[in-house]
């Protein structure tokens, strides 16, 4: 259970129930009033060696920005929700936007203003909409402190219509199974190889406990997706993704593996992640192969067009052998 080491806030928290829970929930942690939770000027300042100590503290405030992005994957829009940031540390993590600005778990109180926002859309909208709610954090880990992926279940009942979606790389579902979610949510489970897992998702559960999750959830009729993702081109990355679909062809329950659909995304780096990563974690693998990533503008880095080819038809081909009939529903 996570316990931070310390608790910048911003003072209007207080106006909301869940600001009071956790203030209450950790009132022997020491306290920081800040003005703005995404301004907090002695995180800046910080060094990269840092990184890992940011990540133990916890930021509270009020959500600002609440605008819908529209988006045609999933989801028709990417929705700002409850939380942003993480207290997992992966090397490649998109989270980590600028020199220690989000490093950190920001939670934001004001959840029912955001849920509310997205149930009148739903409601008011002229077929079916899917609203993204975990691109700026990881619901089920942000659960384990504030129980508000379950209190966003049982609330999203009061639309009439409409589904919400979220990914993780965590397996912290027990509290979700039993809810009367009505179909109408669909959790999306990250998934790499145990090496990556190991040497580069610190922090986050492993591979075994995430295909249990994924079991779990697809038992309780969730409907499912696996994003194998991001996917990190190792000198042995067929070797590594091959065992990989296999092993979830043979652990995958017949429930999950009748249901779940396929994303695949192929990871993107910075100069920022390298900069970091270089001096938090100096005895780490190296994910970023000059040989093999090009520059996309703004200090960031693809892998080259010749390699994502080959592994999109890699992966097309592994996932028709090994589950024929499950979706993909894009490779990036």
């Amino acid at each position: 259970m996570f316990k931070p080491t310390a608790i910048y806030f911003e003072k209007n928290i207080e106006n909301y129930e869940l600001g009071n829970e956790l203030l209450e929930k950790y009132k022997d942690v020491p306290k920081i009033e800040i003005e703005n939770h995404n301004n907090i000027e002695e995180m800046r300042k910080k060094s990269n060696k840092e990184f890992l100590k940011m990540k133990r503290n916890l930021i509270i405030g009020v959500r600002k920005t609440q605008k819908f992005v529209p988006n045609y994957k999933v989801s028709d829009y990417l929705v700002p929700y409850t939380s942003s940031g993480c207290i997992a540390s992966c090397m490649y993590c998109y989270l980590v936007c600028n020199y220690n600005k989000c490093a950190y778990l920001r939670l934001f109180v004001n959840r029912e203003q955001m849920l509310d926002k997205i149930i009148k859309t739903a409601n008011e909208a002229d077929r079916d909409l899917t609203f993204e709610i975990g691109s700026n954090s990881d619901l089920i880990l942000e659960n384990t402190i504030t129980n508000n992926l379950v209190w966003t279940i049982e609330n999203f009942k009061k639309a009439k219509k409409g589904k919400l979606t979220l990914p993780t790389k965590f397996a912290y579902v027990d509290d979700l199974i039993g809810l009367n979610h009505e179909k109408r949510i669909i959790i999306r489970m990250s998934v790499n190889p145990e090496y990556i897992i190991n040497n580069v998702e610190f922090g986050t559960s492993r591979l075994k406990d995430r295909i249990e999750a994924i079991n779990k959830l697809a038992d309780a009729d969730y409907e499912i997706g696996v994003l194998i993702a991001p996917v990190i081109f190792l000198d042995n990355w067929k070797e590594l993704y091959h065992n990989l679909i296999v092993e979830l062809q043979e652990k995958l329950n017949a429930k999950a593996r009748s249901n779940i659909f396929f994303e695949i995304i192929f990871m993107t780096y910075s100069y920022v992640h390298n900069a970091i990563n270089s001096e938090a974690f100096p005895n780490s693998i190296q994910i970023y192969d000059n040989n093999k990533m090009t520059g996309r503008g703004r200090g960031k880095y693809a892998y080259k067009k010749e390699l994502r080819s080959e592994g999109e038809e890699f992966f097309r081909s592994e996932l028709e052998k090994y589950f024929k009939n499950n979706r993909i529903w894009y490779v990036v």
